[in-house]
């Protein structure tokens, strides 16, 4: 991807007595690792405690077979994450986990609240102390104090005061929910284990890693109750009368091996390039994609065009994404470590670049730079989305408007800028075709600048910290 987004999270909630739950959430939450590769931790309940671990890295880094040994329980939730809203740190990791008049909790939470400086506020007035940057904290203490019995009706008494995006997996002594907020903007589905147990998780590929069968997603303003009945669902909150499931999920987030809203996500990248070959047009011997972001986007511009699908370029699979680097420097230096070029391939050929996206185009750039060095007589770079234009204030870091290459430079200045020899970019016309209709039903905010819901707290805020940014620096 050019342009370093850092991802919506991902979350896994478990309730299979009798079963490894702590090994299950572990595979799941590998197999969710493309959605967050800073930290990553797990709950277990046995009914009477919460055990919990979490640390900063992936998956692999965090666990061992000591610790999952320790992690005892039938149920668990268990959380992957990049920092959206809180910084890197430990102390952002999730889950949380506290103690409460109603017994231990923990939540898992993907998303971010648009309200959350308003309701950080409302709590410290309370007399409630906060330990990290997330709004994840926010809504663990907005749930110990809720009104309620119940803590069906505690979560909707969250979902009431709660705005923007959140995908929660909740974990307390005897039960597992789910919930997803009323405009269902980041995913959640269920799966139900031949054992009888049963499973949430961000994407149905985390499903298929542990042998669940899916079973269907949750509805916005869903609650979704695992325990010893079985499921339960009510609806918490009334859906919003405008849905809007992020689209970037379709583009590039979520697995291409994975369901979406009864969508393949591979058949719709497939459509998006194939529509984006009909838009834009070149005269070239080869398309090749950036992999494996962008293979599928790939696959479907060349199928439309009646180029050659080849490779030009090769992937380090061990090297994590490039956006994990800290700056600019080491950003540019991670495209030379995760990607090689094909000189064979390339030599005196024209080639059709295909890219999912750009924001920064930070990564773009030494690519582009390596296809040249390799001998490419001509880049036409085609990319498989609209300009992006807006940041992201619900879930993903999606930079800031002065960050945002396609909010400083119009298409051409942009194809400049690259060095390329033509560049295209699919409408918005061409993504709502992909998507089989109108674009109703998802947010394309970052294209088109028209949130689903007040994002006005949170662009000042963004913009208080820039300038506290800029304050430190001198």
């Amino acid at each position: 991807m050019g342009g370093e987004t850092r991802e919506s999270c991902g979350v896994f909630g478990i309730y299979a007595p009798g079963e490894d739950v702590a090994r299950l959430t572990f595979f799941a939450l590998y197999a969710l690792q493309h959605r967050g590769q800073e930290s990553a931790g797990i709950a277990v309940s046995d009914g009477r405690t919460i055990r919990m671990h979490k640390g900063m890295g992936l998956v692999s880094q965090i666990f061992n077979e000591d610790i999952l040994a320790f992690l005892k329980g039938d149920l668990a939730i268990g959380h992957n994450r990049y920092s959206t809203a809180g910084a890197s740190r430990l102390a952002n990791a999730q889950p949380f986990l506290i103690e409460t008049a109603l017994g231990p909790l923990a939540v898992a939470h993907n998303g971010n609240l648009t309200n959350a400086m308003a309701l950080r506020q409302e709590l410290l007035r309370r007399g409630v102390g906060l330990t990290s940057s997330s709004d994840t904290e926010i809504i663990i203490q907005i749930l110990a104090g809720a009104k309620g019995e119940t803590w069906e009706e505690r979560i909707s008494s969250l979902m009431e005061c709660a705005e923007g995006a959140y995908s929660l997996t909740i974990l307390t002594r005897r039960a597992v929910y789910g919930v997803r907020d009323p405009w269902g903007i980041r995913p959640l589905c269920i799966g139900h284990l031949r054992s009888g147990g049963w499973v949430l998780a961000s994407e149905s590929s985390a499903l298929a890693t542990i042998g669940a069968e899916f079973v269907r997603h949750v509805q916005p303003g869903e609650i979704i109750c695992l325990d010893e009945n079985g499921l339960t669902a009510i609806q918490g909150h009334p859906p919003a009368p405008n849905p809007a499931f992020c689209v970037f999920e379709y583009i590039y987030f979520a697995r291409s091996d994975s369901i979406l809203e009864g969508e393949s996500v591979h058949r719709v990248r497939q459509r998006l390039g194939a529509i984006l070959a009909e838009e834009h047009p070149a005269e070239a011997d080869m398309v090749i994609g950036v992999p494996d972001s962008a293979t599928a986007h790939t696959i479907g511009y060349a199928w439309a065009s009646g180029i050659p699908f080849g490779e030009g370029l090769i992937k380090n699979r061990y090297i994590g994404r490039t956006f994990i680097q800290p700056d600019d420097r080491l950003r540019r230096l991670g495209v030379a470590l995760k990607f090689n070029p094909l000189p064979d391939s390339l030599k005196g050929k024209r080639i059709v670049l295909v890219e999912d996206s750009i924001v920064r185009g930070i990564t773009s750039q030494p690519i582009i730079a390596m296809l040249r060095e390799a001998g490419a007589a001509e880049i036409h770079l085609r990319v498989a989305s609209p300009p992006i234009r807006h940041p992201c204030f619900m879930g993903v870091d999606m930079a800031t408007y002065d960050e945002l290459i396609a909010h400083r430079l119009s298409v051409p200045e942009i194809g400049q800028t690259l060095m390329v020899d033509s560049i295209g970019y699919l409408s918005l016309d061409g993504l709502r075709r992909a998507m089989g209709g109108d674009g109703s039903g998802l947010c394309m905010a970052c294209f088109s600048g028209e949130y689903p819901l007040d994002v006005g707290p949170l662009r000042e805020w963004a913009k208080l910290a820039a300038e506290w940014c800029e304050e430190a620096v001198r």
